[in-house]
């Protein structure tokens, strides 16, 4: 147990020895007559929800109840039904909720995956509006310097950039943080929902020219980078027929070819083209031939060559490719 929470508990009065709690009788937790692994809960944290199951089954929306759930919940902050009655509470009080804002920020700053907290919040967002907008952007972005993929924290971003907005900087954040960490899944994620979704930039056919350069650039820099090769396809919507046609596609795989980096994804992808019937060019041919092993049989079609070139340079899945060579064209 760490020193503040010591101090706490020592300073704690027990809600029995309080003055304004004597006119309640507490609930206790019923867990039958034989409980097979019971729980050992602390004498605080029983005395605590021995009281609230009081308040909570006589429906007591008093400033006492809404300070019991805050024990309550420091003891435990994922209880939902404390959680769902506080709100209860907070609303029949009328209670300023930019002051419970402030509450909830500091439990999230301690318990940034805990999914209670995150509904907590959202609600209270939703109750205050368009004016907490960019308080809540700024938040999350000081929960992603801690944990750049913390699924809670994105999912509450884009709820409230689809709810109460803020779009207008989004895209610039998303190059920040592939500028920080193009490895990051969830930047290149938060990408694709902005230029799909925010009102100011058209939609994908308006931006896919550009962010197709983009996610090029990307795979340059980086080609072991699957991220970046699936927001490739994702930007044709994974039709490789639409793939096919586009000259950059097939110019980015035969360029990572030739540098002779790791080309698995580059592979993969002209793997998926070639069982498309894509014809490729002499560039891209000359790309793999100059790669084929010397085991791979000349009689073999090129999408044959490409499958035993991935069974070699991705072992872990052999058998996989293995499989793709059974059903690729010759």
């Amino acid at each position: 147990m760490s020193r503040k929470i010591k101090e706490e508990s020592r300073a704690r009065v027990p809600i029995s020895q309080r003055a304004e709690w004597f006119d309640v009788r507490p609930v206790p937790q019923d867990d039958g007559p034989n409980p097979v692994v019971p729980i050992a809960y602390t004498d605080e944290f029983t005395e605590t929800m021995d009281y609230f199951r009081a308040v909570y089954l006589a429906d007591e929306r008093s400033p006492r109840a809404l300070q019991l759930t805050q024990e309550a919940i420091s003891f435990n902050s994922g209880n939902y039904t404390v959680w769902q009655f506080r709100r209860v509470i907070l609303e029949a009080l009328n209670v300023d909720l930019h002051e419970e804002l402030e509450f909830v920020t500091g439990i999230t700053r301690g318990s940034s995956k805990n999914y209670q907290i995150w509904h907590h919040r959202r609600w209270i967002a939703e109750k205050l509006g368009t004016d907490v907008a960019g308080r809540e952007l700024v938040f999350t972005k000081e929960i992603f310097s801690q944990d750049a993929k913390n699924y809670h924290a994105w999912s509450h971003r884009q709820w409230v950039l689809q709810c109460l907005g803020g779009w207008e900087d989004e895209l610039a954040y998303c190059d920040e943080l592939l500028e920080d960490d193009i490895f990051n899944n969830s930047a290149w994620n938060q990408r694709y929902f902005v230029i799909t979704r925010s009102p100011l930039l058209g939609g994908l056919e308006a931006t896919k020219d550009s962010e197709v350069a983009y996610a090029v650039k990307a795979i340059l820099a980086k080609p072991e980078n699957e991220s970046s090769w699936r927001y490739l396809r994702g930007l044709y919507n994974n039709n490789l027929s639409s793939l096919s046609e586009d000259p950059r596609v097939a110019s980015v795989c035969a360029d990572v070819l030739k540098s002779g980096s790791d080309y698995v994804h580059a592979l993969n992808m002209v793997l998926d083209l070639l069982c498309r019937c894509y014809e490729p060019s002499d560039e891209l041919k000359n790309s793999i031939d100059a790669i084929s092993p010397d085991s791979c049989s000349s009689d073999s079609s090129l999408a044959q060559k490409v499958c035993h070139i991935l069974q070699i340079v991705d072992p872990m899945r052999a058998n996989y490719w293995e499989w793709r060579k059974s059903s690729v064209p010759v």
